[in-house]
């Protein structure tokens, strides 16, 4: 089962914008809910959810507003420590040295992000 072991479920889909408050009333337009909204430093984040799926949309105005506009998903995980230990035993492209925290949702999160085969981004995220 290797490092799948670790991973729960998908978390989320993550979709940089140029104007959260437009991204936003789109995705409500689909029956979106917002359920989250934090500032991180300069950048708007939002996360918004329609059943099992969930959006973090960010504010960083460097949405390239083309194909391939999803900068990347995120895998719910358990036990980070032990899965980044395991990726790197694998071999994996790490994109983060190490891991990372941020102060979303009640307790924060802490994740890594690995390169996938086509450049794709894949964050391991652990909510805390």
């Amino acid at each position: 089962m290797g490092v799948g072991k670790y991973i729960n479920r998908l978390q989320h889909i993550g979709i940089p914008t140029n104007n959260i408050e437009k991204t936003i009333a789109f995705y409500e337009g689909l029956g979106f809910d917002t359920i989250y909204r934090v500032a991180n430093g300069e950048e708007l984040v939002a996360f918004l959810q329609l059943e099992d799926l969930q959006i973090e949309t960010y504010q960083n105005h460097q949405a390239v507003l083309k194909d391939g506009a999803i900068d990347h998903m995120a895998l719910d995980v358990h036990d980070i420590e032990t899965l980044f230990e395991e990726i790197q035993k694998v071999g994996y492209t790490l994109l983060t040295p190490e891991i990372q925290s941020l102060p979303f949702w009640e307790r924060g999160i802490r994740y890594f992000i690995i390169e996938g085969p086509n450049k794709e981004r894949i964050e391991f995220c652990e909510k805390l």
